[in-house]
């Protein structure tokens, strides 16, 4: 008597449009683990400073940012009306750190299949795990990056320094990280599912990126909007995010609650249409990479 098997898997090109495959990601965590290991040592690798340029980018950054920006253009860093103005440097650094943190994800997302191509074509695993290990990737040096900046914020507080001050909201940055993250990797995987057929239009999102922070408050302050403009400003779904990161993290600042939960609204569509895009996508991508 021949004997039933009884699979768990079924490997397939044929599955429904809202199919997304985000339960059996979830299973391949030990994956996404080796991943982000493996990601995180071939960018320091053969290096001679190695994790330590997760602390000198954005530290020279800043630098820049606060002589450019802040010494010579005297550009706001207050985001509410009648707002103390957050000290340059810890500004700036808040910023950047944030904006570093999506650009770069973005990047690799947008990078997925080119640069796991290989193993792809050999190893069936989730599609999505190569976004979510860049994300967690990232979120090392965004770590690294966080931990210097709270160190410098202490330093400034001690010493009597900066009008900014601790506050228990700090506990919310873990879910303002979660939202920008969400945010970058529905970003990337749209861009990615977009430049797998049509490669030229990677050419655009390294410019694309540079727009979109002008277009956001990494330089300046949201005191700089005209109040006409500010509204639309505000629907920038990076905005509430950056506004609201530096609000928890010095204590004053801009919190706009509604806007906040537009961005987030915005983030959720933008995260659902890339997963939808990313599950297309992944079933031909072998034949047109």
């Amino acid at each position: 008597m021949e004997k039933a098997f009884h699979y768990k898997t079924t490997i397939t090109s044929q599955h429904r449009v809202f199919d997304l495959h985000v339960r059996e990601t979830l299973r391949y965590r030990d994956l996404i683990f080796l991943f982000v290991k493996r990601d995180f040592t071939a960018k320091y690798k053969q290096t001679i400073l190695g994790p330590l340029w997760a602390v000198i980018q954005p530290l020279l950054t800043t630098v820049v940012f606060t002589i450019i920006f802040g010494r010579l253009a005297k550009l706001t860093t207050a985001d509410a009306p009648g707002d103390l103005m957050i000290p340059g440097f810890l500004f700036y650094m808040a910023g950047n750190i944030c904006w570093g943190y999506f650009s770069t994800t973005i990047n690799d997302v947008s990078n997925v299949f080119i640069r796991n191509r290989n193993i792809m074509g050999k190893v069936y695993f989730p599609r999505l795990v190569g976004p979510v290990s860049s994300a967690c990737s990232n979120l090392i040096s965004f770590g690294i990056q966080f931990a210097l900046m709270l160190v410098i914020l202490l330093i400034y507080i001690f010493t009597g320094s900066a009008g900014v001050r601790i506050t228990p909201m700090l506990l919310l940055i873990p879910l303002l990280v979660l939202h920008l993250m969400i945010l970058a990797i529905g970003c990337g995987i749209i861009v990615s599912s977009v430049t797998t057929k049509y490669r030229d239009l990677a050419m655009l999102v390294s410019f694309g990126l540079q727009l979109w922070q002008y277009g956001s408050p990494v330089a300046y302050g949201l005191e700089l909007v005209p109040d006409q403009y500010r509204g639309l400003y505000l629907l920038n779904p990076v905005t509430p995010i950056l506004t609201a990161f530096r609000y928890v993290l010095f204590g004053t600042g801009y919190f706009g609650i509604s806007y906040y939960m537009v961005s987030l609204f915005v983030t959720g569509v933008i995260f659902l249409i890339g997963l939808v895009l990313f599950s297309r996508i992944e079933r031909t991508f072998m034949d047109t990479i």
